[in-house]
This record gives C-alpha cells, sequence and structure tokens, in this order.
C-alpha cells in the first residue's frame, strides 16, 4: 500500500504565526527589488523612494517575528532557516539591487554588489550552524560573529540620503575612476567594507 499523500498546502499549516511575519520580511524584501526594476525601466521617483520605505519594513518584521515567537513559545521546525533566507532577500539581494539602480553598474562595482551578497549568505549560513555553540545556558546566542546582515540598512539610508541630494547615476557621489578598461565607483567600496565586517571572524558585537 503506497503511502497516504499529505494533505493540499500541509507545510503551510505547519507554520507558527512568527513564520508568517518572517514571509512579510522576504515580501517587503522582494517588492523593494521589483519596484528598483521599475525605477531602471521607468526612472520614475516614487519607486525609489517606496522601495527605500519597504526595507525598515522588513527589519521591523525580522524583529518582530523572534518577538512573536517568545511570547507565543512556538517555534516552527523551518523558523530558523526561513528567517535567514527572508533576511538574504531584503538586507542581502534588496540592497545590492538598489545600488545598482542608484548608479553602481560598471563591471568592477557588480564584482563589489555580488561580493556583498555572497557575504550576507556566508555569514547567515555560519550563523545558522553555530548558534548552538554561541548560546548560553538560556539557549540564548551571547554575540554576534561578525555584523549582522541587516546592519546593510546603513547602505540604504546613504543611499536614500544621496537619492535626496540627486548625487546618483551620473552625480554620483565620489564620481567614478578609470580601472583598467572599465571605470570603478568608489562607492561601491561602501558594500566591500559591509561585506567583510559581515564574514569577519574577529569581530563579535554583543547581542542584546
Amino acid at each position: 500500500m503506497s503511502p497516504a499523500r499529505p494533505p493540499h498546502f500541509s507545510m503551510l499549516r505547519s507554520f507558527a504565526l512568527a513564520d508568517f511575519v518572517t514571509l512579510a520580511n522576504a515580501a517587503s524584501g522582494t517588492l523593494s527589488i521589483l519596484l528598483c526594476l521599475n525605477y531602471v525601466a521607468e526612472r520614475e521617483r516614487i519607486y525609489i523612494w517606496v522601495a527605500f520605505g519597504l526595507l525598515p519594513l522588513a527589519l521591523a518584521c525580522d524583529v518582530l517575528d523572534g518577538t512573536i515567537a517568545r511570547w507565543r513559545r512556538k517555534h516552527s521546525p523551518l523558523g530558523a532557516d526561513l528567517d535567514s533566507l527572508a533576511d538574504v532577500v531584503s538586507f542581502g539581494v534588496a540592497p545590492a539591487v538598489l545600488g545598482y539602480a542608484l548608479g553602481l553598474r560598471g563591471p568592477w562595482d557588480a564584482a563589489a554588489l555580488v561580493y556583498f551578497v555572497a557575504c550576507g549568505i556566508s555569514r547567515l549560513a555560519r550563523y545558522n550552524v553555530t548558534a548552538a555553540e554561541l548560546s548560553d545556558e538560556r539557549g540564548k546566542v551571547r554575540y554576534y560573529e561578525g555584523t549582522p546582515i541587516p546592519t546593510s540598512l546603513l547602505i540604504v539610508l546613504l543611499f536614500g540620503v544621496l537619492f535626496a541630494m540627486d548625487r546618483v547615476h551620473e552625480q554620483l557621489w565620489l564620481g567614478s575612476i578609470a580601472l583598467g578598461p572599465w571605470a570603478f565607483h568608489p562607492l561601491s567600496l561602501v558594500y566591500v567594507v559591509s561585506g567583510s565586517a559581515m564574514v569577519s571572524g574577529t569581530l563579535r558585537i554583543p547581542k542584546p
């Protein structure tokens, strides 16, 4: 006799309330990415402003899902991995796409953006593997190794200020320099610095 088929949407039925808040985090990041693409195609400023606003909303969901899980004392088996995947979208890919949309479009810039996203993925993978080792007797992680990936919102804030000042695209702050066959925008180094800080093994930040 063949095993009984699981009911439709059985995975969703196993989700806790906190997991749906985590999905709202991912949805906010995804919408931000799509709005950046709309901006690239149409140059309507409202698209970028909404894209900016969605990322702090993603951060609020990222904080709230853990609070809800502790309050309800209910964690799903997928919770930790779901949280990390949502963070990759909202605090890794979305800030990189935002930088691309606002002027970091050269090959060297693309390398910096890809490096940043790769560091974010690596940092979250390391956290998932080492969280148990870094936990105290109450099961709480004592500190972060490397900066948490939501610190990428500092880059988002920087670009928000530059966008308001019209220091993007051809007027991009810090300009560009010729580096080999391609132009390089020094501003893309903020992504390199942020990514490197995320994967640092010596930088330890106390977890609140």
